[in-house]
């Protein structure tokens, strides 16, 4: 009965956001359970959700050898478009920095073999982040693209990282005055090289017990175009053709 309820709701969430004109949703993994979970999302709704599958830098310690290569098989099923959400998390420190290295190089050697595009969660740890990812030097040198998803740097950062080809992902927290260089940010990059996003569960309006649902995406998508000095309409069109560039035809459909 819960189980009829969840998926219930979960129908809810996605006819609002379809209602809405919300056109693509990309679901992205934390570890190897919530990997394989998005990768079902996706199939059940090919016209909607793309899923990308990776280990959190919360998570980096956890994954055994055996789970590590189950991800990478995950990784290269056609129905998986990015690996993620990976990347350093120096703010927190949920797992040593040592394993967080040691899983988004080699996560970021996953992608670069399976040539998808990486989801990268930075926090506290922009400088080293940046550094990995515009000094690559594996396997698939050069095939590597991604975004800084929830970006919370500043200006010149971003423009950095959009030179060496990945893409800017803003999410609620732009909408904030004290939000000084992601809002930065937004105003300097060129069109084509920034997306939106819920960063659900987290980042609610309202806060707290509040629900994240795709369509917050739309108040983001709001914001960039008054910081931007253009149309809402304008910077989802920048948008949809930013993703489509970014997974490829995976979300042709979208």
């Amino acid at each position: 009965m819960q189980d009829a309820a969840f998926d219930a709701d979960r129908e809810a969430v996605i006819g609002r956001a379809v209602e809405a004109g919300i056109v693509r949703i990309l679901a992205p993994g934390y570890d190897l359970t919530s990997s394989q979970a998005a990768v079902a999302l996706a199939e059940a709704h090919p016209e909607l959700i793309d899923a990308a599958v990776g280990v959190h830098p919360h998570f980096s310690a956890a994954p055994t050898p055996a789970e590590w290569d189950e991800l990478a098989v995950l990784a290269a099923d056609p129905r998986v478009v990015a690996v993620g959400e990976i990347g350093l998390d120096f703010h927190r420190d949920l797992s040593s920095r040592e394993a967080q290295r040691a899983a988004f190089e080699r996560q970021l050697a996953m992608a670069a073999s399976v040539r998808k595009p990486v989801l990268i969660h930075s926090r506290d740890a922009h400088d080293e982040v940046r550094t990995a990812l515009l000094a690559w030097k594996g396997p698939g040198r050069g095939t590597l693209r991604g975004v800084l998803h929830c970006f919370s740097g500043d200006a010149t950062l971003a423009q950095d990282l959009a030179a060496g080809g990945y893409l800017i992902s803003f999410a609620l927290p732009v909408t904030f005055s004290s939000a000084r260089g992601p809002r930065a940010a937004a105003a300097a990059l060129p069109g084509g090289s920034f997306l939106v996003e819920t960063d659900s569960p987290w980042l609610a309006p309202g806060g707290g017990d509040q629900r994240n649902e795709p369509t917050t995406a739309l108040r983001v998508a709001a914001e960039l175009a008054r910081l931007r000095g253009t149309s809402p309409d304008a910077i989802a069109s920048g948008v949809a053709a930013a993703y489509r560039l970014l997974v490829g035809v995976s979300a042709s459909t979208g």
